[in-house]
């Protein structure tokens, strides 16, 4: 099963000799998914990733058994995810921006 981050866009196994082809991601229902549901699942899989790094970090600082590499593992897959939410944010403001401005 793909996380939302990941299931934006799935990238198939190529084919022997061939290209790799690009499949729409997949709903709940089997159907495609909407874009707001992508959406809605990408932020709260970062919600998710930052309450994990958090609970590492407090484990790193109390001592409760959490590596090093761990805590740092966590915290840069929350930076990630949040760097690439915010930039998913930005050209979707960008794109609305270009709508708004357009002459008709």
């Amino acid at each position: 099963m793909l996380t939302p981050l990941n299931s934006i866009v799935a990238v198939s196994a190529p084919a022997a000799g061939g290209a790799a082809t690009l499949a729409p991601p997949t709903g709940q229902a089997g159907g495609t998914a909407s874009f707001a549901d992508l959406l809605t699942d990408a932020v709260g899989e970062v919600s998710q990733l930052e309450t994990q790094a958090e609970a590492a970090a407090r484990g790193l600082m109390t001592g409760a058994g959490v590596d090093v590499h761990q805590a740092m593992i966590a915290t840069e897959k929350a930076s990630m995810a949040f760097e690439l939410a915010l930039a998913v944010r930005n050209k979707a403001v960008a794109a609305y921006q270009q709508v708004i401005g357009m002459q008709f």
